[in-house]
């Protein structure tokens, strides 16, 4: 389904991939913007439980991408390291991809903002 990663050295296991979403509190929330163009945004978010739950504003050109086509990806950067003398960096991350969907339940999205609320508390 999806393209296997090329520097297979360097893929993280499952469980190395959930520790990084844990620790983080930010990425780059990607969806297919405004006439088939890629519109990429940094978002927060909170992971629980093999889900990604992210808060936004309740209109805007994110929802109304997300409304057209509920194929996203996202991305976590946990390590970003330059070594200028070797011409390269040390560089740690995790792409998700998946289906996105507008939590309408008021439970539901009550439960979603404590956990981030609970994550953006808790120390690293």
């Amino acid at each position: 389904m999806f393209r296997e990663m090329r520097r297979k050295k360097q893929e993280l296991s499952l469980e190395e991939s959930i520790a990084v979403l844990m620790r983080g509190t930010s990425g780059v929330l990607a969806v297919q913007g405004d006439n088939g163009y890629p519109y990429a945004v940094p978002i927060s978010y909170a992971y629980y439980d093999t889900h990604i739950y992210f808060h936004c504003a309740k209109a805007g050109h994110k929802l109304d991408a997300v409304k057209r086509d509920n194929k996203v990806s996202f991305c976590v950067i946990d390590k970003d390291e330059v070594i200028p003398e070797e011409y390269t960096s040390h560089f740690r991350s995790v792409i998700a991809f998946g289906t996105i969907r507008i939590i309408e339940n008021e439970r539901e999205k009550r439960d979603a903002i404590e956990l981030a609320r609970a994550k953006n508390k808790s120390p690293k």
